[in-house]
């Protein structure tokens, strides 16, 4: 409650009132609590607790992108172009990209001299047999022309 008789302290008439506080110090007053600057807006319009579009997608596409290359490919792509007409950097879509697109390349590579191994070895035989069929000590059969 206020006493009637006494108000508290006033503030001096003759002193302007105090420009309001734009992101540095409080502005000066001379009674009451500090104001403080207001937080600063959020980046980039986002919202305060908005999800970054892409961001899940994203992080499905590094997840299968140790498993299912191309299919991890395609969805850190897609992931990516979202977040990026949204206005936001997505790690996660660039890191599935990545790893997907190199692993890709290395099971190719891999399957290519597997590939010309097996045949090599099967081409090197059939130069020592001769042409004809053959069967192999394991059961199987070559037929070298």
């Amino acid at each position: 409650m206020t006493d009637p008789n006494n108000p508290g302290p006033q503030p001096a008439s003759n002193v302007p009132p105090a420009p309001p506080a734009y992101g540095g110090a409080p502005a000066p007053q001379s009674y009451g609590q500090p104001s403080y600057a207001s937080a600063p807006p959020a980046p980039q319009g986002q919202a305060d607790g908005a999800a970054v579009p892409g961001k899940t997608m994203g992080i499905v596409a590094f997840i299968l992108s140790f498993f299912v290359q191309l299919v991890a490919l395609i969805l850190g792509i897609v992931a990516l172009v979202q977040s990026r007409k949204a206005g936001h950097k997505n790690g996660w879509a660039v890191a599935a990209i990545i790893i997907s697109a190199v692993l890709m390349v290395l099971g190719i590579i891999i399957a290519i001299v597997v590939l010309t191994t097996v045949f090599g070895n099967l081409a090197a035989a059939c130069a020592e047999l001769g042409p004809g069929v053959w069967e192999l000590e394991g059961g199987g059969t070559i037929t070298c022309n």
